[in-house]
């Protein structure tokens, strides 16, 4: 079995961390370290200490009244994404935990799409 390294817990609730194919399980919110466990394989599991976490990533949709998933970019293992039903209140107990300029909206559709059509300015 997997120790958990929360002292404190904020927030248990039912998730998908998407690891090539979608794993259900429970996502858990703590003092000490965000993390995922399967709900049936006790192998499986995600703990991303909060010093390790250099960004969250928030896809929001429909100005903020859905997000359907975030990601917590790591500063050595890359990135993890997630959903949850409640992605609002994951995220809430995730901020208590980590400052305002590393919580951040991922770029929309038209964003992208914009991006790619501006043009550069030539450097003088």
């Amino acid at each position: 079995m997997v120790q958990s390294l929360n002292t404190k817990v904020d927030l248990v609730i039912k998730g998908t961390a998407f690891m090539g194919l979608s794993e259900y399980g429970e996502i858990m919110v703590g003092d000490q370290a965000f993390e995922f466990y399967h709900s049936r394989d006790s192998r499986k599991y995600i703990q991303i200490p909060w010093e390790e976490v250099d960004y969250v990533i928030a896809s929001v949709m429909f100005g903020g009244r859905w997000i359907p998933r975030y990601t917590i970019q790591t500063k050595r293992n890359g990135s993890f994404t997630f959903a949850s039903k409640e992605s609002k209140k994951v995220l809430r107990a995730i901020r208590v935990y980590i400052e305002g300029p590393k919580m951040v909206r991922s770029l929309g559709f038209f964003d992208i799409i914009i991006r790619a059509f501006k043009k550069k300015k030539p450097k003088n």
